[in-house]
């Protein structure tokens, strides 16, 4: 609303961004710092203002007509897969299609911070995440550059909006649009392999993401492009070196804090990889859930040339691995980084497609419904924040999971899992939020999916499956 009062010839376009943000940029014009101010000085005459800010339902032709004679033809291109009508939101006089619910008023803006970025500008606000707190502004330049390669990708593709994925499928190219996506995969496995095989003193590798970021899959199709170079890793878990719960830290509630790096016996944990990178005989644990109790493996030994790979949620902490010399570790950050936008001033949130990925395997594969997995979900993000991304920029590599084609497979399989949560349900809001999400969506048949894929590990009939 800022911008339009006082550029009105300027379009902004907005993506995910670091610091828990959201990045704005000038689609046709750059924005420069000066511009920026000004803009703020006006956003705060708004807020000051404290100007209403209500919903209206108009016809899918009015909207149309509206967007048409302001020349923003992202939303008139989107509108075109909504029925019949939708829901805009006006405040004195400014008109805007925003995808989600908007607050009453502009008064409740009052807390946020702006940083000038690299012709654009970051906007950060409260999160839950960080208690009603804006989070501290942390430079990303490797999370940055990700998204950057991501938005790059989908542009090339002409699938950086919905509308335009959409058309694809519409035109009969759904199938070619899934190998070129799967492609991206491949390329960025052979590339990272060389890496590290190029890294002699190598021996482990050390992965780890947030929650359904395809970890498991990832791991399998890594070791298979290693073994195909002559490389032959071993896969270690991490999980198999909890310690029994009773010796856990202590959560807020005081129950055993499992995602808590020290809820493992770290001491353990070095020797052993130490011990097998040092060409000992080594006798791994298997932790059992059930009964908490450890038992032994057979004792083995790698020789110089074999790679160990473990993954889990702290496997970039380099507390996990303080005794293990740094030039023997390689550390790789996986998670899905999609820039694809409704429309320029509605980025598709990147949790939101791990949210739906963990909706759809825990429903198909760990008899979990919607309503508890959406429960669980704030301690899951809690976690992220706490044991994850303050490790990012540590990484060596950074895979890039997201498959631009997923959200249109995904959605049959999230929409029958999210429509049966009812009405009076303290989750419906957050499941009717995404099944409006996922309407905009035309769908692309599973059966174009390889077996190999990633997006397997959660709508099933991966190969991996019983690996």
């Amino acid at each position: 609303m800022a911008f339009r009062r006082v550029y009105p010839d300027i379009q902004i376009k907005f993506t995910n961004s670091i610091s828990m943000g959201i990045y704005g940029r000038g689609i046709k014009h750059p924005i420069t710092r000066s511009m920026l101010e000004k803009v703020v000085v006006e956003m705060e005459r708004i807020i000051g203002q404290d100007y209403p800010i209500v919903r209206r339902q108009i016809s899918i032709h009015d909207a149309i007509n509206y967007y048409r004679k302001l020349n923003i033809l992202d939303k008139v291109n989107t509108l075109k897969y909504r029925k019949e009508r939708v829901n805009v939101y006006e405040c004195y006089g400014y008109r805007n299609y925003m995808y989600g619910y908007m607050i009453p008023s502009t008064q409740y803006l009052q807390e946020y911070e702006i940083h000038y970025l690299e012709n654009g500008f970051l906007v950060q606000y409260p999160r839950r995440e960080e208690k009603g707190e804006i989070p501290e502004f942390e430079d990303s330049p490797k999370f940055f550059d990700v998204l950057n390669e991501s938005e790059n990708f989908a542009g090339k593709l002409n699938a950086d909006m919905i509308y335009k994925i959409n058309q694809m499928i519409e035109s009969g190219d759904a199938e070619d649009f899934v190998y070129k996506c799967e492609a991206r995969h491949n390329q960025q496995l052979n590339e990272l392999a060389h890496d590290i095989i190029s890294r002699e003193k190598t021996r482990l590798i050390a992965i780890a993401g947030p929650s359904s970021s395809g970890k498991t899959t990832f791991s399998n199709r890594l070791s298979i492009t290693l073994n195909d170079l002559g490389i032959h890793p071993i896969m270690i878990s991490i999980d198999n070196y909890y310690l029994h719960p009773d010796l856990a830290p202590k959560d807020e509630y005081g129950k055993a804090d499992l995602e808590h790096i020290e809820s493992l016996d770290i001491d353990l944990f070095n020797q052993n990889i130490l011990d097998l990178i040092n060409g000992k005989e080594v006798s791994l644990p298997i932790f059992d859930f059930t009964t908490k109790d450890r038992t032994w493996k057979e004792p083995i030994k790698i020789d110089s040339k074999t790679l160990i790979i473990v993954e889990g949620i702290h496997a970039l902490n380099n507390q996990l691995t303080e005794i293990i010399p740094a030039d023997n570790k390689y550390k790789v950050y996986i998670s899905p980084f999609a820039q694809i936008n409704i429309d320029n001033n509605n980025p598709i949130n990147l949790t939101d497609l791990r949210l739906l990925r963990r909706i759809v395997r825990d429903l198909q594969f760990r008899n979990t419904s919607p309503e508890r997995t959406l429960s669980m979900w704030p301690s899951v993000r809690r976690g992220e924040y706490k044991w994850i991304y303050p490790y990012l920029e540590n990484s060596d590599y950074i895979f890039n999971s997201e498959l631009t084609y997923e959200f249109s497979v995904l959605k049959k399989f999230a929409e029958n899992a999210l429509k049966h949560i009812k009405a009076e349900s303290e989750y419906f809001v957050q499941a009717n939020r995404l099944l409006k999400f996922l309407k905009y969506f035309d769908e692309i048949d599973a059966s174009f999916v390889p077996q190999n894929s990633l997006l397997r590990e959660f709508i099933g009939g991966s190969i991996f499956e019983h690996w």
